[in-house]
């Protein structure tokens, strides 16, 4: 940990729907990193999961392409050795890993649980709050055990579904009514997502989730305002400014938050003061119970008939080009891009230390 410069291994990509924003966040953090403090090691994960290493960059990519490292210095192989150097050698390849990897083996623990395998400082947060944050379902399980108010949910597997689907209808059309919304439990980015108005069309939605995730979850429809809250921090963190979605269509789904340039991100939302510290403090209680670490966004429904506000869910790695909401959410606070990158670097050194002081050995026998 003593070099002038840090070592930071970029890990992007990824076998997940969400690769190609995986793909625009890294070329958008390696665009701002201050190359006097820190030196990049880029780690591809193709969409089949096979890893691909490049050599050390001393400035940034210059096209999206080579992000694809097809001119890589090593593959799978030569990936995990580095990532594991610091146990095999005594020497880590790298200082801190920096993951930039979006829904399914990237976001839900199973990356951080490897890191954690190497005695690897990482950004972001760690196993179980990445697992939380990203199966719907236990996140509602965990906010409603923190009496967060939440919108009403349905839950049920892809064995489930096939063994009991029209008792499962009937007691979605009575808890939840139409319209609704039906998502894949893991995943992100709004993929998969379909609002159904009527029992074809919820039918036709559990089957286009069930392509992406082997559960599903149904939500109410709540007829509100879309606001979102960026966290930063470990043991205590801070929320940003909260921001508004205008959607350009129905709801905030995969085109329009990424592929129409319509929607409208409004920052700081205009929200009355006291409605606007409400959902900062439920942002860091959102936060908290599921044990987050470094970053989230969280997102929340401000109903349309009152001041009720509903956590929708949280996101623990958000989009991360300098135009998604959480860089601008805290460039509205007074954090710039490069110095929210810094920070999160100094949070995840912060917690590995922290952890580097207990006792692993001493058990009782």
């Amino acid at each position: 940990m003593g070099q002038e410069k840090l070592t930071v291994g970029l890990i992007y990509g990824g076998k997940s729907g969400e690769h190609e924003v995986s793909l625009q966040t890294a070329f958008a953090v390696s665009k701002a990193f201050d190359y006097a403090k820190y030196e990049l090691l880029p780690f591809y994960i193709t969409k089949r999961g096979e890893w691909r290493v490049g050599g050390k960059l001393d400035a940034p990519f210059a096209a999206l392409e080579e992000l694809k490292l097809e001119r890589a210095a090593g593959g799978t192989a030569e990936a995990i050795n580095l990532l594991f150097s610091g146990l095999a050698e005594g020497k880590p390849a790298i200082d801190v890993a920096f993951p930039l990897l979006h829904g399914t083996n990237g976001e839900d623990g199973t990356i951080q649980g490897l890191f954690e395998m190497a005695n690897l400082p990482y950004v972001g947060a760690g196993v179980l709050a990445s697992a939380a944050g990203m199966d719907k379902v236990i996140m509602k399980k965990l906010f409603a055990e923190a009496g967060l108010e939440q919108c009403k949910y349905c839950y049920f597997t892809a064995a489930e579904w096939e063994r009991s689907s029209h008792v499962l209808l009937q007691g979605m059309e009575e808890k939840l009514g139409y319209p609704c919304f039906v998502k894949p439990a893991n995943l992100g980015s709004s993929v998969g997502i379909s609002k159904a108005r009527t029992r074809e069309e919820l039918l036709g939605a559990v089957a286009n989730a069930f392509r992406y995730d082997v559960k599903v979850i149904v939500e109410e429809f709540v007829d509100a305002r879309e606001v979102e809250v960026g966290v930063l921090g470990n043991d205590e963190p801070i929320a940003s400014v909260p921001g508004e979605i205008v959607s350009s269509g129905e709801y905030y789904d995969y085109q329009a938050k990424y592929l129409d340039g319509k929607s409208q991100m409004l920052i700081p939302a205009p929200l009355d003061t006291e409605i606007a510290e409400r959902v900062r403090d439920l942002a860091v209680k959102a936060f908290k119970a599921i044990a987050g670490n470094g970053l989230c966004r969280a997102d929340f429904f401000l109903t349309k008939s009152g001041n009720r506000l509903l956590v929708n869910e949280v996101n623990t790695m958000p989009g991360f080009t300098p135009f998604s909401m959480y860089p601008l959410l805290w460039r509205e606070t007074g954090v710039s891009y490069e110095a929210l990158l810094d920070r999160l670097i100094g949070l995840a050194l912060e917690r590995y230390e922290m952890r580097q002081n207990l006792d692993f050995e001493n058990g009782v026998v």
